[in-house]
């Protein structure tokens, strides 16, 4: 679908906006002060397929060790751009730490946490005006949580003095948009081009989220970054985030992506990586690694050999990739089959590049597969798992070959 828009940004070597493909963003929740353990989750993120990686720099120890979070992933041959990301004190740090603000790729810049009162306007330019020194793009990050609370109460009176009133959650979302637009037209005034600002409106509710997005896409062509903020834990968080984003994308809505999973105590932080690749190939927007379609399951499949070789061929797919990205350029389209029983079975693996049909409950022991469309052989016996890795791994060596 075609993207609303036009306007890109540079951040380091990855362009959002202007028809560039979606990408896919996320952050560390280690202390940034800790550059060894910072600097390790990054490449765990980046390596898992981010594309931008956030970091805090809330305490000017954590600005101090930017510079060395950069250099240890270089020494790691990680490249992927740091974003800072900055609350209450932003224009001290920057100020502060000079190698900082050149080390990082992108700053971001919530207009509810700049200051209050007089001070608001001149700690966001001092912000602005060592960005454009830098020569870094902004983040300009609006959240229902955190408002411009001085213009959210202004807007609150205007509203209270009308005849009839809007209703309280509208002026909220209005607040958060305004908050947005108008602290970007201040950037523009103080010197940052439009091509150096990306807008955010983050709200927490699905159908906020879609209708802020909605009216702000309207008013500006300003390249979006769209993430449910707080989402939540586990599957209520990955269901929230993709009923929000999918009706946004559909649009042509959003630039760049972040999927806010809180992780299970000492969870994987590279889950929301994951989610957010699987939100865009599902939607045929990016593809990222080749996608396995399996069937659920029912009562002609109560052997679970089918589902324990849909999880090791995904599970040796997404390992593959960061090495096949590299030799075998177009496999993360490919699509690979594994079905439970002779009803979907043959069907769907004709669809697939290679798929494989294994026997339901009183079907013959035996497995087809299909290469292509087209029945290449049947596999039988204790080795079906290992022999259709094998034919995986073979089919990718012949199709997708590194010219």
């Amino acid at each position: 679908m075609p993207r609303k828009t036009t306007r890109s940004v540079q951040v380091g070597p990855v362009t959002v906006g202007g028809g560039a493909p979606i990408v896919i963003q996320s952050m560390t929740n280690t202390d940034t002060e800790d550059a060894i353990r910072t600097a390790a989750q990054v490449a765990d993120l980046a390596r898992a397929g981010s594309e931008i990686v956030r970091i805090t720099v809330n305490t000017e120890a954590a600005a101090n060790a930017v510079p060395e979070v950069r250099d240890r992933l270089a020494a790691m041959d990680v490249h992927v751009p740091l974003v800072g990301d900055f609350h209450f004190n932003g224009h001290k740090l920057l100020s502060a730490v000079p190698a900082c603000a050149e080390a990082l790729a992108k700053y971001r810049i919530n207009p509810g946490n700049v200051g209050r009162g007089a001070k608001r306007d001149e700690q966001f330019a001092q912000m602005i005006e060592i960005a454009v020194k830098n020569d870094k793009p902004v983040r300009i990050g609006a959240n229902w949580g955190s408002m411009d609370q001085e213009l959210l109460a202004q807007m609150l009176d205007a509203n209270a003095a009308m005849k009839n009133p809007k209703p309280l959650d509208q002026i909220n979302r209005e607040a958060v948009i305004k908050s947005a637009v108008d602290s970007a037209a201040r950037a523009v005034e103080l010197g940052m081009s439009p091509n150096k600002i990306i807008l955010s409106c983050k709200m927490s509710r699905v159908q906020d989220l879609i209708s802020v997005y909605s009216d702000l896409s309207s008013q500006v062509d300003y390249a979006l970054h769209l993430g449910l903020t707080e989402a939540g834990m586990g599957s209520k968080g990955i269901v929230a985030s993709t009923a929000a984003l999918a009706v946004l994308l559909q649009q042509g809505i959003g630039d760049t992506i972040r999927i806010s999973l809180t992780p299970e105590p000492n969870g994987d932080r590279t889950k929301e990586v994951i989610v957010g690749q699987e939100i865009l190939q599902t939607m045929g927007l990016r593809s990222f690694t080749p996608m396995v379609t399996a069937c659920p399951g029912c009562g002609r499949t109560s052997s679970t050999r089918f589902q324990e070789l849909a999880d090791r061929i995904q599970t040796y797919l997404r390992d593959s990739m960061p090495e096949w990205k590299a030799e075998h350029p177009g496999v993360e389209d490919m699509s690979v089959a594994v079905m439970g029983c002779v009803v979907n079975g043959p069907g769907e693996s004709k669809h697939a590049n290679i798929g494989i049909s294994l026997p339901g409950t009183g079907e013959r022991p035996i497995a087809p597969v299909y290469i292509d469309g087209e029945k290449a052989m049947t596999l039988k016996g204790d080795h079906i798992a290992e022999e259709f890795q094998s034919i995986v791994f073979d089919y990718v060596q012949k199709n997708y070959t590194n010219a």
